[in-house]
């Protein structure tokens, strides 16, 4: 299960809280585009309204080899999600500074295209420093740890 796309700075710029798979509505030739491993997460986002989530700024561009059927390669797509699951989410994203992101786009093993989104919290810049603080720490134990097992 190869991903197609990764939103690398969703990680990296919120915290995760909670995590839903999601089907995706598209178009015959955004899913052959799709194929081709060409997509973009890059600054999207999800929103609900009227009890749907939509997905904004993903960016599928079009199948070169399509005739006549073209679509806006940044359209906004409806995400196919539970009614309960849609109203769990809506009441954490009342509260404050709560957003939806998406973080990867695949295809299950029934070749659908899924969308895997996320309950996020936006990071400070003090905890991004923290994190490579911590990472650097934490690599320079495990090579401390290995030289002392080597000459041991």
């Amino acid at each position: 299960m190869k991903p197609v796309a990764t939103n690398r700075k969703g990680r990296r710029d919120y915290h995760i809280t909670e995590v839903l798979e999601a089907g995706i509505e598209l178009k015959g030739n955004e899913v052959k585009s799709l194929r081709t491993r060409s997509c973009s997460l890059e600054d999207s986002f999800a929103r609900i309204e009227k009890e749907e989530i939509f997905l904004y700024n993903m960016h599928i561009p079009e199948f070169e080899k399509s005739s006549y059927f073209k679509t806006d390669p940044k359209r906004v797509r409806k995400l196919l999600v539970h009614k309960h699951e849609i109203n769990k989410l809506i009441g954490l994203t009342l509260q404050r500074g709560f957003t939806i992101i998406p973080l990867k786009v695949y295809f299950n093993v029934k070749g659908r295209v899924k969308v895997e989104i996320a309950l996020a919290k936006g990071k400070h810049t003090y905890d991004k420093r923290k994190k490579l603080r911590d990472d650097v720490v934490k690599k320079e134990a495990q090579r401390d740890m290995k030289n002392y097992l080597r000459k041991g």
